[in-house]
């Protein structure tokens, strides 16, 4: 860890900390102990979403806590939390279409395409060309646009027509994984496999092995193989 350090300011009170701290990292070495928004630590678990400010600018800076290193004159609000409305629904009974994810969230014909969701997002997804992708009902498109959304909620923090992008997205996910995307014949065949008990043997066998073995049979395996 470096010696040198940097001010900031958490809460509105200013704290010297090292200059090669995360905002994540700063805030406990300033004596904040963290139990939620916390999450993986390593940046991709979307929980430590947080906003802040820098000396002289009137723009409010998005980032991961996790990953964003602190300024020298930061000001940092307490990392945040975004309950926004999930709502329920049976996948089994809806149709993989736009319509069906506008009923359910209405808010989104009220996008006004400001695009201040896609500015904030530390995925650098075009979240509102999804958005407006599954508004034309094209699922399959809005899933893989949105496919690396860690459900930060940064995007619905700062959108006007107060979206909950995350939830509308997840939705969107699951039912092209549902109801569109193609079944796969190799795992109908595994699974067929599976039920008939044809795997206990080798289970067992596993289950017997030491730990350095299971490694070296786990790095030498067949991860990918071709279908019939």
């Amino acid at each position: 860890m470096t010696n040198d350090q940097v001010t900031v300011y958490i809460m509105g009170k200013a704290y010297k900390v090292p200059s090669s701290l995360t905002i994540m990292k700063a805030m406990e070495y300033a004596g904040y102990q963290l139990i939620r928004g916390c999450g993986c630590r390593g940046g991709f678990c979307g929980a430590c979403g947080t906003v802040y400010r820098k000396p002289g600018s009137y723009k409010v800076n998005i980032g991961l806590a996790c990953q964003t290193v602190v300024e020298d004159g930061m000001y940092l609000a307490q990392i945040p939390f975004f309950p926004a409305v999930k709502k329920t629904y049976n996948i089994e009974e809806m149709k993989p279409v736009g319509e069906a994810v506008v009923a359910l969230y209405p808010e989104l014909a009220r996008c006004v395409s400001c695009n201040t969701c896609t500015k904030s997002c530390p995925q650098s997804i075009e979240v509102m060309d999804a958005v407006n992708t599954i508004l034309r009902g094209d699922l399959a498109k809005a899933a893989d646009m949105t496919f690396d959304c860690i459900m930060c909620g940064m995007c619905t923090a700062r959108c006007p027509a107060e979206i909950a992008h995350y939830n509308v997205f997840i939705l969107v996910q699951r039912l092209f994984g549902s109801k569109i995307a193609p079944r796969s014949s190799q795992l109908q065949q595994r699974i067929k496999e599976i039920e008939e008990n044809q795997f206990a043997e080798g289970l067992a066998e596993l289950i017997s092995l030491p730990k350095e073995e299971l490694k070296s049979r786990y790095k030498a395996r067949d991860i990918e193989p071709e279908e019939d």
